[in-house]
């Protein structure tokens, strides 16, 4: 499995070379952002797949005998437990930045027009916090 990773991140430094030297030689900005992108996804890709693997000491790919088996299943299912777990904590806590910053910025204007507002702007601003929370609450049900 560790070649198949140093394989995988041996084709994203290239890929990036390669995507480098040919906005060098056309000057076209429009294909960096394009060559970055696609190493934007397989490096999640990669990093989603040595995470699982990680979390699960490798018993998910040592699967010959019935006990095998049955062992890489618990432990595949654990270790995609704990991704689930990540992703609905970052996700909501990203989800909170964008709410939080178009409310807050016009609360803060409204704010700036009618101070008598602030009540009204708070709770808004509020509101859009608890989706952070959610998220949280939603990972600890998740992990064991």
């Amino acid at each position: 499995m560790k070649e198949l990773l140093i394989g995988a991140l041996i084709l994203v430094v290239l890929l990036s070379a390669a995507g480098v030297v040919y906005w060098k030689k056309t000057g076209n900005p429009k294909t960096a952002k394009t060559v970055m992108a696609v190493n934007m996804l397989l490096i999640f890709g990669i990093l989603m797949t040595s995470t699982i693997i990680m979390l699960t000491g490798g018993k998910a790919l040592a699967a010959e005998t019935a006990e095998g088996a049955a062992a890489a299943t618990a432990a595949s299912n654990d270790g995609l437990r704990y991704l689930a777990a990540a992703l609905s904590t970052g996700l909501a806590t990203i989800g909170t930045g964008i709410a939080v910053a178009a409310s807050a910025s016009a609360a803060l204007g409204a704010i700036s027009e009618d101070p008598s507002l602030l009540g009204k702007t708070i709770i808004f601003v509020g509101l859009a916090e608890g989706i952070a929370i959610y998220g949280l609450i939603v990972s600890i049900l998740i992990l064991p």
